[in-house]
């Protein structure tokens, strides 16, 4: 649900992060974002879908309450959801044709693949460099660059360049992509310790990865405020600093009342930073 939720996001901020002016929300806006976002979404079902098919038996233990691993679906119903899901996305992109869109789609798909799927050289998951930089590389940078280019150049008509806010939410995107990546390991410690998953959390302990992962979203946010003040509109420029202030605040306090032990203590921050990640995307609009 989550990762469906920043697709959706993540493909709203970008598409308004090539807005130049107002004259540029217009009905061709909507219709290039609707057109982006569906087989967006269909792909983004088939990635996290194919995973749960693979990870059945993890996700017993980890994640019993999905459709999967609680027997809500069968493994057969799993494996044709995400088929048709991956078929009707590219049906749609192919439709629109738009070059930027298609490659997005396909990179998602191949990615997506590789990450899970258990062959020589493949289920990049099980390794916590490879791990985090698929998750990285589609999310952060693939997602925000394509999308963007498509609306730049497919809806307007323009020479496609990355401007400012686009730049700022790739960079963010980076980070938080890879903190989740690193930090989605640690309520899944037990599982991925029976599966011989090698996560930072299995290797190092849930305590040392969790600090620095809240360090780096620090530094992350600190360096976002500086980023904030260079806006040359007053209005911008407090709104991007006085967010991002609130916003650490919160990490912190949130931070110091976590149980590293409790698994649902740690859950739940787990999902704080889910949101912290969805504030972001609205957030970066005021970095102009």
């Amino acid at each position: 649900m989550f990762f469906h939720v920043m697709q959706i996001l993540g493909v709203i901020s970008v598409s308004f992060a090539a807005i130049q002016s107002h004259h540029d929300i217009s009905l061709r806006f909507f219709v290039g974002l609707v057109q982006a976002l569906v087989p967006a979404v269909l792909i983004n079902i088939y990635v996290v879908g194919i995973n749960q098919v693979i990870d059945v038996e993890i996700d017993k233990v980890n994640k019993p309450y999905l459709p999967l691993a609680s027997g809500e679906f069968s493994l057969n119903t799993g494996i044709s959801l995400s088929i048709l899901c991956a078929t009707l996305s590219f049906c749609l992109g192919g439709l629109v044709g738009s070059k930027p869109l298609m490659c997005a789609l396909f990179l998602a798909y191949l990615i997506g693949t590789c990450y899970s799927l258990e062959l020589p050289l493949l289920r990049w998951k099980r390794w916590g460099v490879s791990a985090a930089i698929s998750i990285l590389f589609v999310r952060a940078i693939v997602l925000q660059v394509c999308i963007f280019l498509h609306m730049q150049s497919s809806v307007f008509g323009r020479i496609a360049s990355l401007n400012k806010p686009v730049t700022f939410l790739i960079s963010i995107m980076c980070i938080f992509s890879s903190i989740v990546a690193v930090f989605k390991d640690i309520p899944d410690l037990e599982g991925d310790k029976v599966h011989g998953i090698n996560s930072y959390a299995v290797r190092l302990g849930p305590r040392p990865v969790f600090w620095f992962c809240i360090y780096v979203l620090t530094a992350a946010y600190v360096i976002t405020i500086f980023v904030g003040l260079s806006s040359k509109f007053t209005w911008t420029r407090i709104c991007a600093v006085f967010g991002h202030c609130i916003v650490v605040s919160l990490l912190w306090h949130y931070a110091n009342k976590v149980d590293i032990k409790d698994k649902s203590s740690i859950t739940d921050f787990y999902m704080f930073i889910w949101k912290l990640l969805y504030t972001e995307f609205f957030l970066a609009q005021f970095i102009r």
